[in-house]
């Protein structure tokens, strides 16, 4: 597929420490792994075209590594600054998934290689051990088979800690309209010149309006950029209007998403996957995302019809509690589930 002239001029700001000049409006990979091949190179034709050149995947993502790598062999691989990233802590474990990796992606370097959801101090310490995954990542860097080196969580706490130790050049932490206790952090990331990815822009897909959510993001000048996923042109599109058109949020918008964030609470999933599979095999983000549509943008009829297509669905869920133990959120999804059943019986 033929790239077009680049003609729209998106904000690109400067990741941490690294020279990356990285579009603020980046590819967020999750969403991939449902697609084709030829899908994913329509989306990543269309995403280059709007001007966006920063990709993030993942080992973790299923088929999403392999489905990039296809576009990027035919779009150009110099075309992006390409990061993944990887939840093995070990020493020999983390360099088998990077070998896979650069096999899936077709490339022999990675731009910015991560360590993946890191939950706990617990969990930091294994990868910092004398066996254990920086090792590994870092002589991999003097390879030149990677260029910097970040870390991603949903604990706060543990990137605030990674930010003391000079050791990443990277964050990535979730930031939207409805979470947004991670102010302080960006903040003290920018002083020390530590590069801010944002990921659940739109909390898991909570959050409709998708410009205006990001607009909200990108207000905030310790924000290097954030990665939306996208599984269609039109979100392609959406997303990137909002790094091409760089005017302030009017007070209209201000209190449009602001009545949106209010009516989700703590308590929602921001359909991240981890909690999958199911022992059951219930898509538990996907029943979430049918309660949602019908409980709070009045598409009852159109989401009950598509919840009693599924099968399995939350009734079938038996409460064995293994989704629990791997939701970052650390949410209720036994209950969750049952409030789901309630909500469409």
């Amino acid at each position: 597929m033929k790239l077009k002239e680049v003609k729209f001029i998106m904000e690109k700001r400067i990741l941490g420490k690294t020279d990356f000049q990285v579009s603020v409006v980046g590819f967020g990979g999750i969403p991939a792994q449902r697609l084709n091949e030829e899908q994913v190179l329509e989306l990543l034709t269309e995403a280059y075209d709007q001007g966006m050149n920063f990709i993030d995947t993942a080992r973790g993502y299923m088929a999403s590594e392999e489905l990039i790598g296809y576009a990027l062999e035919k779009l150009g691989r110099d075309k992006f600054y390409l990061a993944t990233k990887s939840m093995d802590k070990t020493y020999k474990g983390i360099i088998e998934e990077f070998n896979q990796s650069l096999s899936f992606l077709g490339t022999s370097y990675i731009d910015l290689y991560q360590f993946h959801n890191i939950k706990t101090f617990k969990e930091y310490d294994q990868i910092m051990s004398d066996y254990g995954a920086y090792k590994a990542v870092k002589e991999l860097k003097e390879q030149g088979k990677i260029k910097e080196i970040g870390i991603t969580s949903h604990s706060k706490e543990v990137l605030d800690m990674a930010i003391d130790t000079g050791l990443f050049n990277t964050i990535q932490y979730p930031y939207n309209a409805v979470e947004t206790q991670g102010e302080e952090l960006f903040k003290k990331a920018k002083a020390n010149n530590i590069g801010v990815i944002v990921m659940k822009p739109l909390a898991g897909g909570a959050i409709g309006k998708g410009e205006i959510a990001i607009r909200y993001i990108l207000d905030n000048p310790n924000v290097s950029v954030v990665i939306p996923g996208m599984d269609s042109i039109s979100q392609v599109l959406q997303n990137a209007r909002a790094g091409i058109d760089r005017r302030a949020m009017t007070e209209v918008e201000k209190e449009r998403l602001a009545k949106e964030a209010s009516t989700l609470g703590a308590e929602f999933c921001r359909r991240c996957g981890y909690c999958l599979p199911c022992p059951q095999e219930i898509d538990i983000p996907s029943n979430f995302l049918m309660e949602g549509y019908y409980t709070r943008y009045n598409l009852q009829d159109w989401a009950k019809e598509r919840y009693g297509a599924m099968s399995p669905k939350a009734s079938d869920c038996i409460e064995c509690g293994i989704c629990e133990t791997k939701c970052p959120y650390d949410l209720p999804i036994r209950k969750m589930l049952k409030d789901v059943v309630e909500v469409f019986n």
